[in-house]
């Protein structure tokens, strides 16, 4: 791609964000009429123990229908949206009862905020793809699940665990 003018890069960034926000608000009305946001070439690559998926059907099947079967009431809140010409990102969450089996947990009812960062690359006015970060840890925490089993690095913020300094007594130089 040629070099945008500023004029030119501005006004890529602007429809950038209203194709995302476009599709984030489908999500949100849970549309199930999603191929007009996301390119034929869709990927959409998540962090551990989200999984890729390699095209809308995939994104479908294994991300939207399972998160939507396992929460209910669900609010989605971008906190802020960040674009530079055909890149967006935002981070935010979503607020919604877990109303269905999730990674093992049977349905609590309870409300829970699932935390995420999204990187997206827009072409040709469609989402191609999509790099995902979802705070799965913070949700089974709300759920009473440690996935970290009491060995969270958040013991180091509260000062009940001083980290082992390199080269103390006991460990390899």
């Amino acid at each position: 791609m040629s070099e945008l003018s500023a004029e030119e890069h501005q006004q890529k960034s602007q429809e950038t964000l209203r194709v995302i926000k476009a599709m984030e608000e489908a999500l949100g009305a849970n549309s199930n009429e999603m191929d007009k946001h996301f390119h034929e070439s869709f990927r959409w690559m998540g962090n551990y123990g989200c999984g890729t998926k390699n095209n809308l059907q995939e994104f479908r099947n294994n991300w939207q229908l399972p998160l939507r079967a396992a929460f209910t009431d669900r609010t989605y809140k971008t906190d802020k949206f960040i674009v530079d010409g055909e890149w967006a990102s935002c981070f935010g969450h979503i607020e919604a009862t877990h109303s269905g089996e999730f990674m093992g947990v049977a349905a609590t009812n309870k409300r829970v905020k699932i935390a995420y960062m999204d990187f997206w690359k827009v072409s040709d006015g469609r989402i191609e793809d999509n790099w995902v970060s979802v705070d799965y840890a913070s949700v089974l925490a709300q759920l009473g699940v440690d996935v970290f089993n009491g060995h969270g690095w958040e013991a180091y913020d509260s000062g009940a665990k001083i980290p082992n300094k390199p080269g103390a007594a006991g460990e390899g130089t």
